[in-house]
């Protein structure tokens, strides 16, 4: 078993920061008088999401096992806020084709390199506190996941209220770990719900889904193959292309025609038998993709923003954080 302080030397994390942000996009336009993507903005403290995104994955793997992937017209951003990481491979992705490429992109470089890794993948636009709570939840993810080579083990959060835009998570029955902590099947998995069946979601007991997860290379590549056959030709010519002299032009060539799929709808949906939940608890996390949850999630925590607060659609009103949420300092 893989020591929670001691991750396993065959982990490999993978960043996904090629997203647009636009529904974010109005907010960063008034604050700084251009587009800027929102994973590359600072919205609290001096270190943006992707920032903080790239120093949580780099608490468990060393630079030479992590893979981030940019979009083509983000260089610029991307580069900036890389400068002091080197070490780690940066994809470019010609074009966003939604997030089940944004997955197999990378993850075609780490099974060239290392097809029996198992990787944690992490989304750069969200914010959690305190740290280090979240990642004892994702070394518990890598165990199972190394444990149970036969399951994607995601990260999942207890609901506040109903919640449109996440996939939503039925835990089934106890697969490992002491009864405070446990790991669970997942009974079924739920994208984008409507609002009957997030409210029959949160009645149940259902989780959100963070898309943080842990899983094995070949599991995946397998269940690309099951959920989204029509993409996988080209990612099989792109890893035998991998570390080539006809690499980036394999990577063009396969992008023109994309099929777009989802990573949630298309492939997680489809296949809750072979999921995993662990559930992160004393932790704030939340999903910063809309104005509203970055102004919320500051209220919790009791910081200003670095932004004017002008730039709100909705008066930014601060209250402390009660002592049962943990309002303790932040440092970011």
């Amino acid at each position: 078993m893989v020591s929670p302080s001691n991750p396993s030397d065959r982990l490999w994390s993978i960043i996904l920061a090629g997203g647009e942000g636009t529904r974010l996009s109005s907010l960063v336009h008034r604050w700084l008088g251009r587009p800027k993507p929102k994973q590359y903005c600072a919205f609290v403290g001096t270190r943006s999401m992707f920032q903080h995104t790239l120093d949580r994955a780099a608490r468990l793997t060393p630079p030479e096992r992590m893979v981030t992937v940019v979009a083509h017209s983000h260089r610029q951003e991307a580069f900036a806020q890389l400068e002091g990481r080197p070490g780690s491979t940066i994809l470019f992705q010609p074009t966003n084709r939604d997030t089940a490429a944004g997955v197999f992109l990378p993850l075609t470089y780490i099974r060239a390199r290392a097809p029996q890794a198992t990787v944690v993948l992490y989304p750069s636009d969200h914010f959690v506190y305190p740290e280090e709570r979240f990642l004892e939840a994702v070394r518990r993810a890598v165990r199972i996941a190394e444990l149970r080579p036969d399951r994607l083990v995601m990260l999942g959060v207890a609901p506040d209220r109903l919640e449109l835009d996440y996939g939503w998570v039925q835990p089934g029955q106890l697969i490992a770990g002491p009864p405070g902590k446990p790991v669970q099947a997942v009974r079924s998995f739920l994208e984008k719900p409507e609002i009957a069946q997030a409210d029959a979601a949160l009645r149940a007991g259902a989780l959100w889904n963070t898309l943080v997860f842990a899983a094995n290379v070949d599991l995946l590549w397998t269940l690309g193959w099951q959920c989204v056959p029509d993409m996988m030709p080209r990612f099989e010519r792109l890893c035998r292309a991998v570390g080539g002299p006809d690499e980036g032009r394999v990577l063009k060539a396969i992008y023109q025609g994309m099929p777009v799929k989802n990573f949630s709808f298309d492939l997680l949906q489809r296949v809750p038998e072979k999921l995993a939940v662990v559930e992160l608890t004393d932790a704030l996390w939340s999903d910063w993709g809309k104005p509203e949850r970055i102004a919320e999630t500051l209220r919790r925590i009791d910081r200003r923003p670095a932004f004017p607060l002008t730039c709100l659609d909705r008066p930014f009103v601060p209250f402390p954080m009660t002592a049962a949420e943990g309002g303790l300092p932040m440092t970011v």
